[in-house]
């Protein structure tokens, strides 16, 4: 599966002048011994011993699924409780960052990518060691790797792709999305899905900035200059990018404003059956799979200049201060690399699991709907992160606030840009 490896390899690159800092404690080592995924017993010793564990990517459907990996590790590994706590995303980072502050911290917990870094910060990670990482994808690693120190296990990664609806396109008389359509194909497609009804759209993509940044990177644009020193959010190109989202709403309406929506999610307006395309995470196949009762496909996220589409991952990191490193290492080792648990999470159409055994990941390929699940993979070739900095959520904030008012018809997009770019200079420091 090269372009499985492919994938890693990009993330490493992009990861390594993001990641790098100078800590300001000293972390300890977290050596779990030769604690490998599939072997029998554990060098913790045979003292019973308990530790926590917390996490916000099994909340909403995956509960039991992570239950069952955790029964599959208690067996092999007797001695190990592993009390788990699961928190919603939108609580879950300012919860940790409570604890972590007051030294409550779990001993080890869920970190996403974008705050990775933040936390390698402030030296609140303990280094993994003594562990055996052989069946993680090897680059994978590297992208929770600093100064050649490890801080964290990649548990899965998920991509983003174009989802259709094959019945509207078929009643526009639209050819199919290929690998190869761009957003110019995607507007002429979507238009002539719109054409259909009144209550009918031919695509939603939010104006946010999660799709911003993509889209950006599509045009060749980007949020920060190529060293990280600077802001360049109100460019050419990402002016370019945000226009385009913007009149699908505002000019050519092939995207529905808010008040069309109706307070209606966009992943219930796809499965009502009346939204021909929808760019989303490869974690909507199971609901979509249940919900929908019309035929559905997917393709690689069409690009404009080039291709870019959102990859995200997150990491099994210790609490520096956990007087349990070595059983925590051993626990988030076997989650994140042994063959139980990748099975489990491929049954469960749970993200993908960050290993390098081809075999296991095979069946993934199998499962439909989709069909063209080979498109999941062929995405990885046009991988893009958002930037990783320690003020992240505040940039976030700023220019996801300046683009739902351009959306909205209050500002230009030229406005809003120029804004979030003099506000994020004014407010964060770059490196």
């Amino acid at each position: 599966m090269k372009k499985h490896k492919k994938l890693f390899a990009l993330t490493a690159g992009l990861l390594t002048i993001a990641l790098a800092f100078s800590a300001c404690g000293t972390p300890q080592s977290a050596s779990g011994g030769s604690s490998a995924a599939g072997t029998s017993g554990s060098d913790t010793g045979d003292a019973p011993v308990t530790i926590t564990y917390c996490n916000f990517n099994s909340s909403g459907g995956n509960e039991e699924t992570l239950q069952k990996m955790y029964e599959d590790f208690h067996e092999e590994y007797p001695n190990i409780t592993v009390e788990i706590e699961t928190i919603g995303f939108d609580d879950y980072f300012t919860q940790m960052q409570t604890r972590v502050a007051g030294g409550t911290a779990p001993d080890c917990y869920e970190l996403n990518i974008e705050n990775f870094a933040a936390y390698a910060n402030k030296g609140v990670l303990a280094e993994i060691s003594g562990v055996d990482l052989s069946r993680i994808d090897e680059t994978a690693l590297n992208a929770f790797n600093v100064d050649g120190k490890q801080y964290g296990l990649p548990g899965n990664f998920s991509n983003v792709v174009l989802i259709y609806n094959k019945d509207l396109f078929d009643q526009a008389g639209v050819d199919y999305p290929t690998a190869d359509w761009t957003q110019e194909d995607v507007q002429a497609a979507a238009e002539a899905i719109r054409a259909l009804g009144d209550d009918i759209f031919g695509i939603y993509q939010p104006v946010t900035y999660n799709e911003f940044y993509k889209v950006a990177a599509q045009y060749g644009g980007s949020l920060l200059s190529e060293d990280g020193t600077a802001f360049t959010i109100n460019s050419e190109a990402n002016v370019k990018a945000a226009q385009m989202m913007v009149d699908r709403v505002l000019e050519s309406n092939v995207q529905p404003t808010e008040v069309q929506m109706g307070g209606m999610g966009d992943w219930d307006l796809f499965m009502s059956g009346r939204l021909g395309m929808i760019p989303t995470g490869i974690w909507a196949f199971g609901t979509f799979a249940e919900g929908c009762d019309f035929a559905w496909d997917i393709a690689v996220e069409p690009g404009a200049d080039q291709k870019a589409t959102a990859f995200f991952s997150n990491a099994c990191v210790i609490n520096a201060d956990s007087p349990n490193k070595e059983a925590a290492a051993t626990w988030i080792t076997w989650l994140c690399s042994s063959e139980e648990a990748a099975q489990l999470r491929i049954e469960a159409g749970w993200d993908l699991p960050a290993i390098n055994d081809q075999a296991a990941l095979a069946p993934y390929l199998e499962q439909t709907p989709p069909d063209n699940r080979q498109a999941v993979f062929d995405s990885l070739e046009y991988l893009v992160l958002p930037p990783t900095i320690e003020d992240y959520a505040l940039m976030s904030d700023i220019i996801g606030q300046k683009l739902a008012a351009a959306a909205a018809g209050s500002m230009t997009v030229q406005q809003a840009l120029d804004e979030a770019q003099s506000e994020c200079e004014a407010q964060i420091t770059l490196q």
